[in-house]
């Protein structure tokens, strides 16, 4: 005779009757769940991509269980909202950005300054590693939204409507540089020397067509995908901002999923980073040439001399004094 021990499924006896209930069977006893994507991103950027693959993956690994419904291009609630709408629950999950969550912990600042990262491995390793865990736990604790992962944004770059080389920060003094509406943000404006101007992303190539800007900063692929390069003339790269995005959760929401709903949660957010990385890492690969051909200027930065200037800007700042330096040390000490 068989031993029950052989079999891999667990035996139940109902009405004199065994029924074999496999994994897949106690996972459909999880009470279904829809989960509210909401992203400011136009649909062919990578962060947007990177969300119809964590739909796909969610909604197939759970076979069903989890229903992911995907909103782009601001159509739920601009950049400025995002956050406030997670926390709120009016949405679920969001890929928002380090500058968005510093009202709520100024500490975040640290990573939202320019030149905090080398690289994209670097800031890959940082966010997506030991101290991304330590991170985003707290941050969930602090502000009741929790941050699952790191995606990669690209590296942020200087274009502007005239044809103008930015050489050092005093080559930006008195162009109004547009920045999201956030103090972090209009604090990284600031300190690269330029004066820093709030203007929602989805009104961006309107402010730039009517020159009601200077121009913007962006990583090159946001800057194709959103067609800027059609309203400027010239792109300096100054590689000041290893940017991310960061696939950020209503805590309440976590916190409400089973273990195996939020495997599955979790599965859609490694397929997510790997798209987006691989994506924006080929792309930037390309863009250069790109926008040459496309009849735009590019220059490259004395970075050298971008970068001292920018860290100096943020050490000496209020915002500094709400860093952890000793994780300031930890991050700095995984670019060696």
């Amino acid at each position: 005779m068989t031993k029950i021990a052989q079999y891999s499924s667990l035996l139940l006896l109902v009405g004199g009757a065994f029924l074999v209930v496999g994994s897949s069977s106690i996972a459909a006893q999880d009470k279904p769940v829809e989960l509210v994507y909401t992203m400011t991103a136009v649909p062919t950027d990578a962060h947007a991509g990177a969300m119809r693959v964590f739909k796909q993956t969610v909604e197939k690994a759970s076979a069903g269980n989890i229903k992911v419904l995907a909103y782009d291009s601001a159509s739920l609630f601009k950049q400025e909202q995002e956050v406030s709408a997670i926390r709120s629950g009016q949405a679920d999950i969001t890929a928002t950005a380090a500058p968005w969550l510093t009202d709520g912990s100024p500490w975040v600042s640290m990573f939202s300054a320019g030149y905090i990262f080398k690289s994209y491995s670097h800031m890959t390793e940082v966010l997506n590693g030991d101290i991304g865990k330590d991170i985003f736990e707290r941050i969930a604790k602090e502000q009741k939204i929790r941050p699952l992962g790191a995606e990669y944004l690209g590296t942020r770059q200087i274009n502007l409507v005239a044809d103008k080389q930015v050489r050092t920060p005093t080559d930006l003094k008195g162009v109004n540089l547009r920045m999201p509406n956030s103090d972090s943000w209009m604090f990284l404006g600031k300190a690269l020397g330029a004066n820093p101007t709030p203007i929602s992303f989805s009104e961006l190539y309107m402010a730039l067509q009517t020159r009601t800007v200077d121009g913007q900063d962006n990583p090159l692929p946001s800057t194709k995908n959103a067609k800027f390069f059609e309203v400027t003339k010239s792109i300096t790269l100054t590689h000041h901002l290893v940017d991310s995005v960061w696939v950020t959760i209503n805590e309440q929401k976590w916190q409400s999923l089973s273990a195996s709903q939020k495997a599955w949660v979790m599965e859609g957010v490694k397929a997510g980073i790997k798209y987006c990385d691989e994506t924006n890492l080929k792309a930037e690969a390309e863009l250069v040439q790109f926008f040459k051909n496309a009849g735009l200027k590019v220059y490259e930065a004395d970075v050298d001399a971008f970068r001292k200037h920018v860290l100096d800007q943020y050490l000496q700042s209020d915002f500094a004094k709400s860093w952890d330096m000793e994780m300031f040390k930890k991050v700095e000490a995984l670019a060696k």
